[in-house]
């Protein structure tokens, strides 16, 4: 029994976070997450350094993450070649063109998906899925574009890929997790199918949208076989088919045994490619990146 004015002592016992292991948990997930950091931001930090250093260092092995004869003329040359640019501004068109596409079939497919009471549903997933893990193969693709007369087009680049049934899934997921009595007070005040789309799902889709957004770019902006196998025209070429063809150049010099000043060249101008066609991916990401891990989570998780 306990009588007014005793004095009651806190319970000693501690909670999760201040516990021992709770302590030693953090510790090494924080040197895995560094380890992880280290890992991962190396690679790029050699580009950069391979870009502004020497093409005898590069050659030799010389350079790390800190450039060796610091020297700006590979990135002069390559500003200087107007095909480069020609190919650049292809890349941030197919890219604009590709996931504007991309982004209103995938939503408007996985908007649809998301309704239990649409008839022929099961059937649409099941065509979904089976083009995730089936395809009509190299060639029939390659006579399909070409019979269409895309070739040498930006349709050829755009249209092909222009539905990942990952990022459907992902969408549809998240669709379903609205609450439907949102949907049915904006039916009730009058509101269709493409109103209630429009003024109240998107609206509330921001986050896994935004998301769609970096994964289609990412997708597009990277993509090369795509272009190299449907356009013939050097100037209808993306950057990255610029870059290929410089990795293949200095790869056939190499084997030939060419002049080494060319081999040289060849290594710096690849990492100073690199370097160039990354940069607008890092500007982008950092302003979606907020609503990167909330988009998927809610994309993820039927709650």
């Amino acid at each position: 029994m306990v009588t007014l004015g005793t004095k009651i002592d806190a319970p000693t016992t501690r909670g999760p976070v201040d516990s021992r292991g709770y302590r030693i948990f953090r510790v090494v997930n924080t040197v895995v997450l560094l380890g992880v950091v280290v890992v991962t931001l190396y690679p790029f930090l050699n580009i950069v350094a391979r870009s502004l250093s020497e093409e005898a260092y590069i050659i030799a092995g010389k350079v790390t993450i800190v450039p060796r004869g610091f020297d700006l003329t590979a990135y002069k040359l390559l500003m200087s070649d107007a095909m480069f640019w020609t190919n650049y501004r292809n890349t941030v068109v197919y890219t604009v063109v590709a996931t504007l596409i991309s982004i209103v079939l995938t939503t408007c497919y996985a908007y649809v998906l998301s309704k239990p009471q649409l008839k022929g549903r099961p059937f649409l997933i099941g065509v979904a899925l089976f083009t995730m893990f089936f395809s009509g193969g190299l060639i029939p693709n390659y006579v399909l574009v070409t019979s269409l007369g895309m070739k040498n087009t930006i349709w050829a680049v755009v249209i092909p890929n222009a539905i990942s049934v990952f990022n459907l899934l992902v969408m549809k997921a998240f669709f379903e997790s609205l609450p439907s009595e949102l949907e049915e007070a904006a039916a009730v005040d009058g509101l269709n199918t493409y109103g209630i789309l429009l003024r109240i799902v998107l609206p509330l889709s921001k986050a896994i949208i935004a998301t769609m957004v970096l994964f289609y770019a990412v997708s597009f902006w990277n993509s090369w076989f795509t272009a190299f196998l449907y356009i013939d025209r050097q100037d209808l070429l993306p950057v990255t088919v610029y870059l290929r063809n410089l990795i293949a150049g200095a790869t056939s010099a190499e084997s030939a045994a060419a002049d080494a000043d060319k081999v040289q060249a060849a290594a710096t101008l690849q990492a100073v490619t690199i370097v160039l066609t990354t940069l607008p991916i890092l500007a982008i990401y950092p302003f979606v990146q907020r609503y990167f891990v909330r988009g998927v989570m809610l994309g993820a998780v039927k709650g």
